[in-house]
């Protein structure tokens, strides 16, 4: 029977917790930023025609009789993605869409205009379109770094699994568990699930390096969710979490250590992982 946690065991938690678990690769990732480039670089080569025209108006008309489909495009040239449908107020006070201007060649020339991408490409303040953008994309990048330290997480918790010769699969919907029908009719998946002999642990693993709401609410529904799986003797729900994230939201944390049982960080997994290597013998 896992032993219940005590303030002195949740004051060794607070402790133990790791700033970062990021290496010099968490900056960007430079693979995924080549494919989006590589995604659209015929047509940012075929923009690249507009580069250092004198009547840039007339090089757009004659780039949008070969192939108006090149000015697609255009959008990332401004580190917006068409996908977030953004809207703007045009010349005549008109809310539209920025991927609208595309359809016509003056809606081309008007974004062009407005947005001050004629001086840029007039004056040759760029000499290629494609690298261009691939240095726009390592800029938006960098907003994907809040969920990289997540990722890393279960890198490293999956890595220790198969160090340690622990059987697990990842992201598993609870609709595979006739008995999950008590989490209501939300689709929950989980990042881990371990099965031996005497139970199905269903885990959930993140890291938090910085504070903010977010925290409270995580704390807040992991709390709510484990008593509702552990209601049933086969199965228990797991937590893995680190950060000194964490010490902002605090208060939260400390509720649902009291509420979760297996609530580990990185230094205290390894006591379930050795655990579960005796269940599994």
């Amino acid at each position: 029977m896992h032993q219940p946690h005590t303030e002195e065991h949740f004051q060794t938690f607070i402790s133990q917790l790791t700033e970062t678990n990021a290496n010099l690769g968490f900056f960007t990732d430079f693979d995924k930023i080549t494919a989006r480039v590589e995604s659209i670089s015929v047509r940012l080569n075929q923009l690249n025609y507009l580069i250092g025209k004198e009547d840039l108006p007339a090089a757009v008309y004659t780039l949008w009789q070969e192939n108006p489909k090149v000015f697609s495009v255009l959008d990332i040239l401004i580190a917006v993605r068409t996908c977030e449908k953004k809207k703007v107020i045009d010349k005549n006070g008109r809310i539209r869409l920025v991927e609208d201007f595309f359809k016509t060649p003056e809606g081309v020339i008007e974004y062009i205009e407005e947005t001050g991408l004629r001086e840029v490409l007039q004056n040759k303040r760029v000499t290629n379109l494609v690298d261009y953008v691939f240095g726009v994309e390592t800029g938006l990048d960098t907003n994907a770094r809040k969920n990289r330290s997540g990722h890393i997480m279960e890198r490293q918790i999956a890595e220790l699994f198969r160090a340690e010769g622990i059987p697990f699969r990842q992201e598993v919907y609870s609709t595979e568990f006739e008995e999950m029908k008590c989490l209501g009719e939300d689709l929950k998946r989980f990042d881990f699930v371990v099965t031996t002999p005497l139970k199905t642990y269903l885990v959930e693993v993140n890291f938090y390096s910085g504070g903010g709401s977010k925290l409270n609410e995580v704390a807040r529904a992991y709390s709510e969710l484990a008593p509702k799986i552990n209601r049933h003797p086969a199965y228990e729900f797991v937590w893995i979490t680190d950060g000194v994230g964490w010490k902002s939201a605090r208060g939260k944390l400390e509720e649902a250590y009291y509420m979760i049982p297996r609530l580990y960080n990185l230094t205290t997994v390894r006591e379930w992982i050795n655990g579960l290597k005796v269940e599994l013998c």
